[in-house]
């Protein structure tokens, strides 16, 4: 995947979540991690807003309850990392595409 590509979606993440630090993001795996570890802290302190974040993002409600009820425990964060990360850059993509 492009590096443009990979900055760009994570921005718009950034913008969403309102990440603590700034990462330099040059490959996907990174992005993930560091996004999942986030999320793992707001499935603990901070579901509200975790969900709030989600539905801003037009994740669906549909595959947020799937990951939320039938990923394994420990896999939760990092699926909900995952789904965030390709609808954003699916976002990307498509303003790519008709700009």
């Amino acid at each position: 995947m492009e590096k443009a590509l990979i900055q760009e979606t994570f921005q718009l993440l950034e913008k969403d979540f309102q990440f603590p630090e700034t990462i330099p993001t040059t490959n996907e795996a990174e992005a993930l991690s560091f996004l999942a570890k986030i999320i793992r802290h707001m499935l603990d302190r901070d579901f509200e807003r975790l969900l709030q974040i989600c539905y801003r993002i037009d994740l669906g409600e549909e595959k947020l309850k799937k990951i939320l009820h039938e990923s394994e425990p420990d896999q939760v964060a990092p699926d909900l990392a995952r789904a965030l990360w390709e609808r954003q850059k699916m976002k990307v993509e498509i303003r790519r595409r008709y700009s």
